[in-house]
């Protein structure tokens, strides 16, 4: 099983990898992209998406063990991982969206430090991610303009809904959002 918790920078995927990995081990394994694929200076969709096929051949792996992965602290996006080359070989996909209102990113975003001018962009792909969360087809040009080309896009074609858990975490504490990402 490839378990994914995802959403947008500031939505606590980092935080709460780190507060519910060691209860997850050994059945779960749980990752972030650094932890399978060497990190690029400049990463781009094609390489996130070639990221993305490299944590499902692990988990793969895993599958193979009786164990299972958890990729966290990425804001890949779920459809990505279904469209993903080797994904058809994963027993199931489940997914839990970390979602918060603009004022709660942009708080968290500029304590911790990110640049001002790139706000409205972290805002529109989280407004982006909870449309996905909805629906699998929701414009497909952000996953496929400057994707890779080895995906396969049909996938999400052939999807009408799926089940995907969404937690707002704008006002949770990030121990409430850990213990909601474990139910």
């Amino acid at each position: 099983m490839f378990l994914l918790v995802t959403g947008a920078s500031g939505a606590g995927k980092s935080t709460v990898r780190r507060l519910i990995a060691d209860e997850l081990e050994p059945s779960i394994r749980s990752v972030e992209l650094h932890d399978v694929v060497e990190l690029t200076r400049r990463p781009t969709l094609a390489w996130r998406q070639r990221s993305t096929e490299a944590v499902v051949r692990r988990a793969l792996e895993l599958q193979a063990e009786g164990r299972h992965l958890l990729l966290a602290g990425d804001p890949v996006a779920a459809g990505e991982v279904i469209v993903a080359p080797s994904a058809d070989r994963l027993e199931g996909v489940a997914v839990c969206l970390l979602d918060l209102d603009p004022p709660a990113q942009t708080a968290r975003l500029t304590a911790r430090g990110d640049d001002p001018s790139l706000l409205v962009h972290h805002v529109a792909f989280s407004d982006w991610m909870r449309a996905h969360a909805s629906d699998p087809g929701h414009m497909p040009e952000v996953l496929q303009t400057g994707g890779w080309e080895k995906m396969r896009w049909q996938r999400l074609r052939d999807i009408d809904r799926w089940a995907m858990r969404v937690v707002d975490t704008s006002a949770l504490s990030a121990e409430t959002v850990a213990r909601e990402v474990l139910d």
